[in-house]
């Protein structure tokens, strides 16, 4: 679980009270800090869009509390022992990758989670622009497994299966198709970026960003991509509460992560195939090399797609864009 700040342990408070006015002491006695010190901690929280009201013989209370993923909001959420133990918040960046592969370099700990309200320069694989709107859910998470560069490519499967997960916990029945694009209805809900610092031997670190299209509107998405994408609102006719998902997001996202440490990547696998959209489908994959065509037949151990084609010879392809045509 996340060790508390000052300024987290006094909002915990007040939302444990909340409607209720909180004396400053109490308030002071919570968050280890003196009497005096507690203004500061409250104007700090309004700075970041709480409202809160203070009253001479009462004490504080909470009025409402910002749409903004920040560690206030997701401190008391979070239930993992790894994964979003340290939040470095924005209201904007180009990138969520971009920063964490920085703090990354810096030496920022395993489990370290980028979150923007907005990208300006959000991308996908092959270099794909992505529209980062505020409403969505733009997060990149560091991890420094303990393995080969080889292995890399698993994660990009694990992560789709964490992100699948949990939207599973909103009601929602997604799909995968390969490697790590989560489709609701066929169209894109969530799009995965993994990025690699690697020696011959081992990973340094990898970062693998998370797109969501959370509460974001159909106006939202550029034109051209409409007829392609969708938004968890937009499925389920409501906004969703933002940090509780993404609390559940890490609390997966680590589960996933153990059981492949753990040695389970066939586990992970089965997951990754239970979800696929494109088992047993006649495909098309815009290669680097050229155009492929054949029957989907699986993956390899390390994720790269199989295909079998015409002539009944099974080739696998380690990159490439797919299309489903039946």
């Amino acid at each position: 679980m996340v060790e508390q700040t000052k300024e987290q342990a006094v909002i915990a408070t007040l939302k444990e009270r909340k409607d209720r006015y909180v004396s400053g002491q109490e308030l002071a006695t919570g968050a280890s800090v003196s009497r005096a010190a507690i203004w500061k901690q409250i104007e700090s929280l309004r700075a970041k869009g709480y409202v809160i009201e203070a009253s001479p013989r009462r004490g504080y209370r909470l009025v409402s509390s910002p749409d903004l993923l920040i560690p206030e909001e997701l401190a008391a959420l979070i239930r993992t022992e790894t994964i979003g133990l340290r939040v470095v918040h924005r209201k904007e960046v180009d990138s969520t990758n971009n920063l964490a592969k920085e703090l990354a370099e810096k030496g920022a700990p395993e489990g370290t989670v980028v979150i923007a309200e907005e990208q300006t320069a959000g991308r996908g694989r092959l270099e794909r622009s992505w529209a980062s709107p505020r409403g969505g859910i733009w997060l990149s998470v560091i991890l420094r497994p303990p393995l080969a560069p080889l292995g890399a490519t698993r994660f990009t499967l694990l992560a789709a299966v964490a992100a699948a997960k949990a939207i599973e916990t909103l009601g929602i029945t997604p799909e995968i198709k390969w490697p790590n694009d989560v489709l609701i209805e066929g169209r894109k809900v969530c799009g995965i970026l993994l990025e690699l610092s690697a020696q011959a031997d081992r990973i340094e670190h990898l970062v693998i960003g998370f797109g969501i299209n959370a509460n974001i509107t159909q106006r939202d998405i550029p034109v051209e991509a409409r007829e392609r994408a969708t938004s968890l609102a937009g499925v389920l006719g409501r906004e969703i509460a933002r940090a509780p998902f993404v609390a559940t997001l890490f609390s997966v996202f680590e589960q996933e992560y153990r059981r492949l440490l753990a040695g389970d990547w066939e586990g992970v696998l089965s997951d990754w195939i239970q979800r696929c959209n494109m088992v047993n489908k006649h495909i098309v994959l815009d290669t680097f090399q050229g155009v492929e065509e054949g029957v989907f037949a699986g993956v390899d151990d390390f994720g790269a797609i199989r295909l079998r084609q015409a002539d009944g010879e099974v080739q696998t392809f380690a990159a490439g864009d797919v299309t489903v045509k039946a």
